[in-house]
């Protein structure tokens, strides 16, 4: 398995940008922790530790407390490709959480976001 150079970045770096993305497409902060903690169980406090403690990705995806079971719903292009035809597991960690911000950032409703 290739590394990739997403793997080893900082949370802390690509956290804020994702609060960038939402919050200038005027979609709340609130939103985008409530994604992330359901796709990976980290709780409000547990997300708040990995930012400030600027683990990397890989770190922050392959130690998710309850990574949700139900991620694979998650389906559609990502960076010109398909979530659910990423072969490596890890970087297709990486996309469903971008496609997650991506459909906050969108507005789309939290029910459909969350796969429910």
């Amino acid at each position: 398995m290739s590394s990739h150079r997403i793997f080893s970045m900082s949370f802390a770096k690509i956290y804020p940008l994702y609060v960038q993305k939402v919050e200038r497409k005027e979609r709340a902060r609130e939103d985008l922790d409530r994604v992330l903690t359901w796709l990976t169980g980290y709780d409000e406090e547990g997300l708040a530790r990995a930012v400030d403690g600027e683990v990397d990705v890989e770190t922050f995806l392959t130690e998710a407390p309850a990574y949700n079971p139900h991620a694979d719903l998650i389906t559609g292009v990502i960076c010109g490709v398909r979530v659910e035809e990423i072969e490596d597991p890890l970087m297709k960690r990486v996309r469903q959480m971008d496609k997650l911000v991506d459909e906050v950032a969108r507005g789309k409703r939290m029910e459909s976001i969350l796969r429910g």
